[in-house]
């Protein structure tokens, strides 16, 4: 297990293919504690801003794990510190602990042959791994020089924007030379880059006194259709990249009953900030035009930004989290991320996300994680933490 082998140019020492492949297998022999944890995790409601029964639930299970230096922050993070046997510099792993709520679906998990299934069970992975971090070194021996932060991040999706990640790094005194980022699946995926983004909401609402005899008058559905099909006219470049995500819509109530309020949720993405806001502007624009023709109130609410940035794919950080994904047979997945990693990138902090799980159905009604998949996972997590733990990023 503490066979490990330099390779040129990273910065780090990387554990050998060996020594990924008995982590992998103790972590296996293991993973029930990592299944338990995932299964009384995933189970607790946790909409943004309401994080707190999991985030208490996290927190017991670092202290079971022995860890004294637990606590909850002013905007409800978990946090726990796993001391190192040097404890001059200090690592971050972090998992958002909030997640997509809806009070009308059926949070408990199934266990399958193989497989565990339920309502947002991947988007709990992150900070159940986290939950199980601790124990799993303890299992494989591994003590680190360095000092291990675990935070579970409150107020991260949606409207919380970040907003848990960001008090944190404003006011944790010690350090971070380097941080990871977990997130449940794609098995592979690496992050390292912050992608541009505007997220916000579209409302459009058609008032008690709304003309109906005027010239274009319709329905809150019909309205919100003219903007979508204005919004898919606006006109994108391959180069930088840019999209736009029409993510949902909802409104009306009734089949016979005229829609009076529609909302659409989207997002705007891109490698350029500048063409990012002139797409911003162009949707603007678009909602105000036909707040004036339609009568209707309609008003755009972006509540969410993200500044494009991130290290090389060259850089040590990133070079050692491929090499041990080579060791695992883990084919890399890159894609930028939106979520902690950028708020780590705009403190200049190196950072990358991992991905910890094959799943499938994550935007359906029956989420599935792949449970032979998850220790080859957890193994690379480890992997990266102790490559970590040797060097120093550049």
């Amino acid at each position: 297990m503490n066979k490990q082998s330099t390779k040129p140019n990273t910065g780090f020492t990387i554990p050998d293919r060996a020594s990924l492949a008995a982590m992998a297998e103790v972590i296996r022999e293991h993973r029930e504690l990592a299944l338990g944890n995932i299964l009384l995790l995933s189970e607790i409601p946790a909409p943004p801003f309401h994080e707190q029964r999991r985030i208490q639930e996290f927190m017991h299970r670092l202290i079971e794990c022995g860890i004294q230096n637990c606590s909850v922050d002013d905007r409800g993070n978990g946090i726990g510190i796993l001391p190192g046997t040097l404890g001059d510099q200090s690592i971050l792993v972090a998992a958002s602990a909030d997640c997509v709520h809806d009070p009308d679906k059926d949070y408990n998990i199934a266990v399958q042959p193989g497989e565990l299934t339920g309502y947002g069970v991947s988007d709990s992975l992150g900070i159940s791994a986290l939950a199980t971090l601790p124990s799993m070194l303890d299992h494989l021996g591994i003590q680190l020089k360095s000092n291990l932060v675990l935070l579970a991040t409150a107020r991260s999706s949606g409207r919380g924007n970040l907003e848990g990640i960001r008090y944190f790094l404003r006011n944790f005194k010690q350090p971070l030379p380097y941080g990871i980022c977990l997130k449940g699946s794609p098995l592979g995926r690496l992050s390292y880059t912050s992608i541009g983004m505007l997220r916000g909401d579209i409302v459009c609402t058609v008032p008690p006194e709304y003309d109906w005899t005027r010239f274009g008058a319709a329905s809150a559905v019909m309205i919100m259709n003219q903007i979508i099909s204005k919004i898919v006219a606006i006109p994108l470049p391959r180069k930088p990249q840019t999209s736009i995500i029409l993510g949902s819509i909802e409104g009306g109530s009734a089949y016979d009953r005229i829609a009076r309020k529609t909302v659409l949720k989207l997002e705007i993405r891109g490698e350029d900030a500048a063409l990012v806001k002139q797409v911003g502007d162009e949707i603007s624009d678009i909602v105000a035009e036909t707040e004036s023709e339609s009568g209707a109130e309609v008003s755009l609410d972006i509540f969410a930004q993200r500044e494009p940035g991130g290290i090389r794919i060259s850089h040590p950080v990133v070079r050692s989290a491929r090499q041990v994904m080579e060791g695992l047979d883990i084919k890399p997945l890159i894609m930028p991320s939106t979520s902690e990693t950028s708020a780590l990138i705009d403190q200049k902090i190196p950072a990358i996300t991992l991905g910890l799980a094959e799943s499938r159905g994550i935007s359906e009604e029956q989420d599935t994680i792949d449970i032979s998949s998850l220790h080859r996972g957890l193994a690379q997590l480890i992997g990266v933490l102790v490559a970590l733990d040797g060097g120093a990023a550049s």
